[in-house]
């Protein structure tokens, strides 16, 4: 039983083989990390966090005004990955006014938002990338330099996937050199940890992979644990099967 939505640690093939079944939380933490996601958005966009340390250092008194935050409603934000999480942050989006589309797999035929097909394309249309998917073979860096260039200077990338989905080292640079305006991170290539290039930036919140813990996600948690349990030992089906090549996320 695996206790989180991300399975790539797992060797699914070898489990099939072996005849081990293999079960994750499902969407138990899909609305926490989807409403950590959008609050990552917004304190970068608005620059939350950034004006809550300038009050904080006494600067406000001293400074006057602080520089100003970004509107969310009308960006055009690029979500990869439309399974139940990233569905769940569309909705979020979709409210505040955004304009969503979307890369998977495949096509969702339930949803009104726009398909592309490749990354690059959809960075191309997008003020915001969302990064929501699992992370395997075909994922790895599925955000790089060429996506990164794509995305602009007044680009902005939020990552609630896993740390390797995003190339870090080229998201720093990015950063570095101006290429993108900002970035939100719960999530890191060598965790625990951050790049420390990142640690006096305004532009850049961070968050320790945090999405998914509250106090109710921990207790749903415990509950659908015990049900797959149960449904185990009882010969009937999981709740939440995982199967090799099966989409999570």
């Amino acid at each position: 039983m695996c206790l989180a939505a991300g399975v790539d640690f797992i060797d699914l093939d070898e489990c099939a083989r072996r005849g081990v079944v293999v079960a994750n939380s499902g969407s138990v933490f899909s609305a926490d990390v989807a409403d950590h996601a959008v609050g990552l958005l917004i304190d970068v966009l608005r620059r939350v966090s950034a004006a809550e340390r300038f009050v904080r250092r006494g600067l406000w008194p001293v400074q006057g005004g602080h520089p100003l935050g970004s509107k969310i409603g009308g960006r055009r934000v690029g979500i990869i990955g439309l399974g139940n999480i990233g569905s769940q942050i569309a909705k979020r989006l979709q409210a505040l006014g955004c304009i969503v589309c979307y890369n998977s797999r495949t096509p969702k035929d339930s949803v009104p938002y726009r398909y592309f097909t490749n990354v690059h394309d959809l960075a191309v249309e997008s003020d915001v990338l969302v990064v929501a998917c699992a992370l395997n073979k075909a994922t790895r860096h599925i955000v790089g330099k060429d996506v990164l260039e794509a995305l602009g200077k007044d680009g902005v990338v939020v990552n609630i996937g896993r740390g390797a989905n995003v190339d870090q080292a080229e998201l720093v640079r990015a950063l570095k050199e101006g290429r993108i305006a900002g970035a939100g991170l719960d999530v890191f290539e060598n965790e625990p940890g951050a790049p420390g290039e990142l640690f006096c930036m305004d532009n850049v919140v961070m968050t320790p992979h945090v999405a998914v813990f509250t106090a109710e996600s921990m207790s749903d948690l415990r509950d659908h644990v015990v049900a797959n349990l149960e449904a185990f030992f009882s010969g009937q089906p999981l709740l939440t099967p995982v199967l090799p090549h099966s989409p999570v996320n």
